[in-house]
């Protein structure tokens, strides 16, 4: 019998938790598999309990809420035969949107039992995985303004990326990307990602592949911002990230140098990092089951 153990962050969602409860328990409450549920109160205390659940057995983790919390266990279950269920229930919902999830609870539940499983590359930054994306510029610091919001969504990042562009002072990176160096004057949009979307359907890197065993580099420069988006069929076809004034580069290790001291957004959460910043990718390094 499959042991399955769902994880819910009882603030995420609309509707309260018993919403998703109800909705997964109808789904996944079947002869094959033994189901379970626990809140997460803290990404700590998310972390502990799967991995208790791990030790007994668990072979299915399916966690509701958002990227923050894929990035935490996720982390856990990295290295593992274990697989990885998400029931979005965040703002953003990257992961979920990446692969195709439905955002509503009983249809999220029925993709994922009649899912199959996949293994996925993850990304490492100074010794801290990610799972969508990991921003380095502009693109970074603006987490710390919109985690001041009281509310989530697409209004309050795109009001934090606005305040930002007058607060945010580019400072230049020098790049040593598989062995070519790169420098960059200023950058705005300095973003690594190993899934394609920000989140809310905002596309930084249309053609990534979960499983190519490498992670794509976007970067655009503080003075080319407004001639890449005056081309908006690029946006449009998705092939933005293709226009010339747009460093796109595929890679599997990084090592960043910038003059001084800044957060960077790992799977829409804070980090902060110091001036050296190194990325590699971790191929198929975590299984994760997906809509057939």
């Amino acid at each position: 019998m499959n042991q399955v153990l769902v994880l819910i962050n009882p603030k995420s969602g609309i509707g309260g938790p018993y919403r998703y409860i109800s909705a997964i328990e109808e789904v996944w409450d079947t002869p094959e598999n033994d189901v379970s549920f626990q809140f997460s109160q803290s990404p700590a205390d998310g972390v502990e309990k799967v991995r208790r659940a791990i030790d007994r057995g668990t072979g299915t983790v399916l966690v509701v809420g958002g990227d923050g919390m894929v990035n935490s266990i996720g982390g856990v279950l990295v290295g593992t035969e274990a697989r990885l269920g998400v029931i979005p229930a965040g703002s953003g919902n990257g992961f979920a949107r990446h692969f195709g999830i439905p955002l509503h609870p009983r249809e999220s539940a029925a993709a994922l039992l009649g899912g199959t499983t996949r293994k996925i590359d993850a990304g490492r930054v100074n010794g801290r995985l990610f799972f969508v994306t990991c921003s380095l510029a502009w693109d970074g610091a603006l987490v710390e303004t919109f985690e001041k919001y009281p509310f989530r969504g697409l209004v309050p990042y795109v009001l934090a990326g606005a305040q930002q562009l007058f607060e945010y002072k580019a400072q230049p990176f020098h790049a040593e990307i598989d062995g070519e160096r790169l420098h960059f004057k200023h950058p705005l949009i300095f973003t690594v990602a190993n899934l394609s979307q920000f989140g809310s359907d905002v596309l930084v890197a249309p053609d990534a592949k979960a499983d190519s065993g490498d992670l794509e580099l976007v970067a655009i420069e503080k003075k080319d911002i407004p001639l890449v988006l005056a081309h908006i069929p690029r946006f449009i076809e998705k092939t933005f990230h293709q226009h010339p004034l747009v460093v796109n580069r595929h890679f599997k290790r990084m090592t960043v140098q910038r003059e001084t001291d800044s957060p960077v957004q790992i799977d829409g959460e804070r980090l902060d990092a110091g001036r050296e910043i190194e990325v590699e990718v971790l191929p198929a390094a975590l299984n994760v089951i997906v809509p057939s």
